[in-house]
């Protein structure tokens, strides 16, 4: 499923392979999307830039115009060469900005708007999002500062939950969760009023750490538009990569203790936690 890193990932692909360049064309399967180009066509445009903001990914055109999508749990961006074949088919396709070299395409991308600087200033869903974590802006101070406003906000919220409150921190999905609650030692179901400071230090350092893990291939240059499954451990193998996360039922690497799940918060989102570990 699309979180952070993955759209983060992305974006620098996206841009390094059409930022900057001219919009030679632009497709969709839209209405909404198809009646602002009708308007005011991107074709002969340049893709200013592209960036990841949390979950989600904004392209930037001249002349005031953003392309801002969300992934949600299906969606999906494509890089093609110029006539290469599509591994998705037509049907799945939202969106497609060609530059001479280089097709971009949106696959399943659930929801897709057309915005200017000031209607995105005003979008209800961007300007409330929290400090992103694999942003230049995040900080250790700043996370910490962000938990603990939100604790004394909703003293009662469970952590897990919080975690994957965008306004509170961007960019945490369902793996890390887990996975930076079993860092920290905390069980997934307490309070975060409940927790000290030293758990709220843990959870913002493990957080950066590991999603900054999980974007560092291609990082020096080219375009890499896949980079495997998260990591959370110093390993590639497939079944070595994560301390809790889809290992219910299997032993705690750290302690040996048989690893739960269950489900958690309005969404019913799957929490995996060490009972030993994470009392």
């Amino acid at each position: 499923m699309p979180e952070g890193d993955t759209i983060f990932r992305a974006a620098r692909a996206l841009q390094r392979a059409i930022g900057g360049q001219f919009c030679t064309g632009f497709e969709t399967a839209l209405a909404p999307l198809a009646r602002v180009n009708d308007d005011t066509p991107l074709a002969g445009r340049t893709i200013e830039r592209v960036e990841a903001r949390g979950k989600w990914l904004l392209i930037y055109f001249s002349g005031d115009l953003i392309l801002v999508t969300h992934m949600l749990m299906s969606g999906s961006w494509h890089l093609y060469r110029t006539g290469e074949r599509w591994q998705m088919g037509k049907a799945r396709m939202r969106a497609v900005i060609r530059t001479a070299g280089w097709q971009a395409v949106a696959f399943n991308v659930p929801v897709a708007e057309f915005h200017t600087a000031r209607s995105l200033a005003r979008y209800t869903a961007i300007p409330t999002l929290g400090v992103d974590v694999l942003s230049q802006d995040y900080t250790i101070e700043s996370a910490i500062a962000r938990l603990k406003a939100y604790a004394a906000e909703v003293p009662t919220a469970e952590i897990a939950v919080v975690l994957l409150n965008q306004r509170v921190l961007a960019g945490l999905g369902n793996v890390y969760k887990s996975e930076v609650a079993f860092a920290a030692g905390v069980n997934p179901f307490r309070a975060i009023s409940t927790l000290t400071g030293r758990e709220f230090e843990v959870i913002a350092e493990t957080a950066q750490k590991w999603m900054k893990v999980n974007v560092l291939d291609g990082a020096s240059g080219g375009i890499v538009t896949y980079a495997g499954n998260r990591r959370t451990l110093h390993t590639s193998d497939r079944q070595q990569r994560t301390w809790v996360y889809r290992r219910a039922g299997q032993q705690c690497r750290r302690c040996g203790d048989t690893i739960q799940m269950r489900k958690q918060g309005e969404q019913a989102r799957s929490t995996y936690w060490c009972p030993t570990c994470q009392p």
